[in-house]
């Protein structure tokens, strides 16, 4: 076997563990609450219809619309919504009105994420536990206490990093696949005829003569798509063909013929509708596949609260949210971060979630409006990416997304009758969220804007200075300015109050780009002032990890050279003073300015040495 074949297996096992986690442990919940609802009669057609149209929302909206298209808009390798959000406002950049309504509704689209990243642990996790119902009725009361020891341990532990225990990842999915699709055989052995249920005449059948039923029960035939935007948010890590391959030779066929063989068992024991996963497993294999279930939610959880912290990473970078307290888990890999705010926040926020909702059956409710909706913001961006990026003739793009906006949309009309009964949850979330992030951008579009008025000419303001020169020390100051060619409010105060100058000064203005990565070739770009002064830029992607001191150590054989030892960082700490009637409404300026207060220091996520930091602070109106 060659070298190139055993990456590609080993992609494919870990891609099992990260991305399909969600989507596999979907069977423990999605066939019960399908029927669970009581709007479908036990009958030998109904069944079928319904296995029909689960089967076929898998093929139609994983397998071709996520699997086969919209992995192919990648950004520079990179997916995910921020990714695609990226590419879509780029390929329209020559239309501004166009390229800011699709960053208001992309950003949008990423705070749904976090709505459904609340309801996705918490029912996954709850299910599992609920098996042990299944086992004896005595454990009804322990499901709880159980589910929530459970999930503070899986956050307890994201500090040390998932370096570790992410190798187990994919032998334990590849598992708990083998074990769906055992089960799944076992009763389809004793029914082979429901597999008829694949003709997709079944599921027309069933819509044509129930169309109500149908429309009612697509709120719930949704949770077996759970985690489908995984595919996309991961193909950075694994790459699109093990993401294909795994999905196609393992994930598929395991999920379909457990779900079929669920069937298989209604047909002959409709009473096991109340949990027909587990009533599928022999009494001797309960507790072991308990066991197993709950170990493959927690996998799955693990996976989604990782994408949490690369997400917000992403949007931080893109100026959407202030700056957050980043810990690296791994000195080997890069994208393994740990954010204790968002950890924490998260894990209240799945608290509340069990808390309130207290059974699956119930989180399932609440499970649906947000994913529903994040599909169809990925549909219209996809539309956008492949005829203004990829220019492709517009009646291809139209009907290629115009079919799967047709199906999201019937997905998304269905999972807003449960809106009342749970559904604004998510929603609460996402716009709680999508507040905090729009408020922030507009404050720091208000505080630019100030900072510039006020501003001093940098050029104008070193001859001037020259004219008569300071006293020169020796090192080199590294002044941050968030506006390029202006003099820093760090440096006025340090002439000030010190009246020296050093001997070498750059003026550094660190830059976000709406694409993925920026190699080391294009981190820098430097303007020479004169008097040992000089302008840089330094780039950074998205997913890049600021690093200023190494960006500023390529400097080295332009002119002149950083000595760490001599080198001191001066920052300008602004406080934000709220006035009414300009800019924001003044609750949104008071809430910028808490968000400007409690933002962690640059010095820490630009990687700045903490013993060569000079901070100079000024209060600033908005």
């Amino acid at each position: 076997m060659t070298s190139s074949q055993t990456s590609q297996r080993a992609l494919t096992l870990g891609a099992l563990g990260v991305v399909y986690g969600d989507i596999g442990t979907s069977v423990l919940y999605a066939v019960k609450e399908v029927f669970g609802a009581g709007h479908v009669p036990f009958t030998t057609d109904n069944v079928m219809g319904v296995l029909s149209i689960i089967f076929w929302t898998l093929t139609v909206i994983i397998s071709l619309k996520y699997v086969t298209l919209v992995l192919r808009a990648d950004n520079n390798g990179e997916g995910g919504l921020v990714a695609m959000l990226a590419l879509a406002s780029q390929s329209v950049k020559d239309k501004p009105k166009l390229r800011r309504a699709l960053l208001y509704v992309g950003i949008f689209g990423t705070c749904l994420f976090y709505g459904d990243g609340v309801i996705t642990p918490a029912i996954s996790v709850l299910s599992a536990v609920e098996g042990l119902e299944v086992v004896s009725p005595t454990f009804t009361k322990a499901v709880i206490p159980l589910t929530l020891i459970v999930l503070f341990g899986l956050f307890f532990v994201q500090k040390r990093g998932t370096a570790d225990i992410g190798k187990f990842f994919g032998p334990i999915t590849l598992t708990w696949f083998i074990a769906i699709a055992v089960l799944g055989v076992s009763h389809i052995w004793h029914n082979p005829e429901i597999l008829w249920a694949m003709s997709p005449h079944y599921a027309l059948g069933f819509t044509w003569n129930n169309p109500l039923i149908t429309f009612l029960i697509l709120g719930a035939v949704v949770l077996c798509v759970t985690g489908g935007e995984a595919l996309y948010a991961d193909m950075g890590h694994f790459g699109k063909r093990p993401i294909r391959l795994a999905w196609f030779s393992i994930v598929m066929p395991c999920l379909t013929l457990n779900y079929f063989g669920q069937g298989a068992l209604l047909l002959s024991d409709p009473s096991a509708v109340k949990n027909p996963f587990f009533n599928m497993a022999p009494d001797w294999a309960l507790l072991p596949l308990v066991g197993l279930a709950t170990m493959a939610t927690v996998i799955a959880s693990q996976a989604l609260i990782t994408g949490a912290f690369s997400v917000t990473k992403q949007v931080i970078q893109l100026g959407y949210l202030p700056r957050l307290q980043v810990w690296h888990t791994s000195v080997k890999e890069t994208g393994q971060i740990y954010m204790p705010f968002v950890n924490w926040g998260l894990f209240v926020l799945i608290v509340l979630a069990v808390v309130l909702f207290k059974s699956s059956s119930h989180l399932a409710a609440a499970y649906g409006i947000a994913v529903t909706l994040d599909m169809l913001i990925t549909t219209v961006l996809t539309f956008f990416v492949i005829r203004y990026a990829w220019h492709y003739p517009l009646l291809l793009c139209a009907g290629a997304t115009g079919f799967f906006f047709v199906v999201d949309l019937a997905f998304f009309s269905s999972n807003m009758l449960k809106l009342l009964a749970g559904g604004w949850f998510p929603l609460l979330i996402a716009g709680g969220i999508y507040t905090l992030m729009l408020t922030w951008k507009d404050g720091r579009r208000l505080l630019k804007q100030k900072l510039r008025a006020d501003a001093i000419d940098l050029s104008s303001f070193l001859e001037a200075v020259f004219v008569s020169s300071p006293i020169r020390v020796p090192g080199t100051a590294v002044f941050l300015t968030a506006e390029s060619g202006t003099v820093p409010n760090a440096m006025l105060h340090n002439l000030k109050h010190n009246k020296v100058l050093h001997e070498m000064n750059l003026f550094v203005t660190v830059v976000s780009h709406e694409v993925p990565w920026i190699g080391m070739d294009k981190r820098l770009s430097i303007e020479a002032l004169g008097h040992d002064c000089w302008q840089v830029m330094v780039n950074y992607g998205f997913k890049n990890d600021p690093d200023l001191p190494k960006a500023l150590h390529s400097i080295k054989g332009r002119g002149f050279e950083l000595d760490p030892m001599t080198t001191s960082y001066f920052l300008s700490r602004d406080t934000v003073s709220p006035t009414i009637g300009r800019g924001m409404a003044l609750w949104r300026e008071k809430l910028f300015a808490q968000m400007h207060l409690n933002a962690s220091g640059a010095a820490g996520f630009l990687n700045l040495p903490s013993n060569a930091v000079v901070e100079l602070g000024s209060k600033i109106e908005i």
